[in-house]
């Protein structure tokens, strides 16, 4: 009967805890002072995600890439490539041939955009980017990235960089396209 009892205690003190602890969190969060300041705040609305229009020029430069190769890659093997801020081809794998970074001044173009162009059609493969730098101390800046197939380019991927904020800025960032 004594065992009995101490379970019981040992359940209901835990229940206890339980409800303590629950109703402590509601309280919090019903506080004013627990809520987040507004410039800490995630903003509403991003600018609009849109790729620049594909040019004459862009599309017979990515036909000669294509051409270039033998063969894709191996399954299994990566693609990779580490861009500057301005657009600059720092480091990357043997299948790159290009970045293209798209001037925020001509219409349709906005700041944080850049082409990566491979050797071979990359719009069923898998693509990853991280902002990034190859400095000593590899610290990047803070902000956001996307990538995605270019419009109208088999051979290319479509990378955009943000601020923080969201807002359109040029960072420097690392890809891969997995095979």
């Amino acid at each position: 009967m004594a065992i009995f009892l101490r379970r019981k205690a040992a359940v209901v003190a835990l229940g206890v805890l339980t409800l303590t602890l629950a109703g402590g969190g509601i309280a919090a969060a019903a506080h004013p002072a627990a809520k987040a300041p507004a410039e800490v705040a995630q903003p509403g609305a991003r600018q609009p995600g849109q790729q620049p229009p594909v040019t004459a020029a862009e599309a017979r430069a990515a036909k000669s890439a294509l051409r270039a190769t033998l063969a894709p890659p191996a399954v299994g093997t990566v693609a990779w490539a580490v861009v500057s801020s301005n657009g600059t081809l720092l480091q990357h794998s043997a299948n790159v041939t290009a970045v293209t970074k798209f001037a925020s001044n001509l219409p349709g173009q906005f700041a944080g955009q850049f082409q990566v162009t491979l050797d071979y059609d990359v719009r069923l493969k898998a693509y990853h980017a991280t902002i990034g730098t190859n400095d000593p101390a590899n610290v990047p800046p803070g902000g956001e990235i996307s990538a995605a197939p270019r419009t109208l380019i088999p051979n290319a991927v479509f990378v955009q960089t943000r601020s923080s904020s969201g807002g359109y800025a040029d960072k420097p960032f690392h890809i891969i396209i997995a095979n």
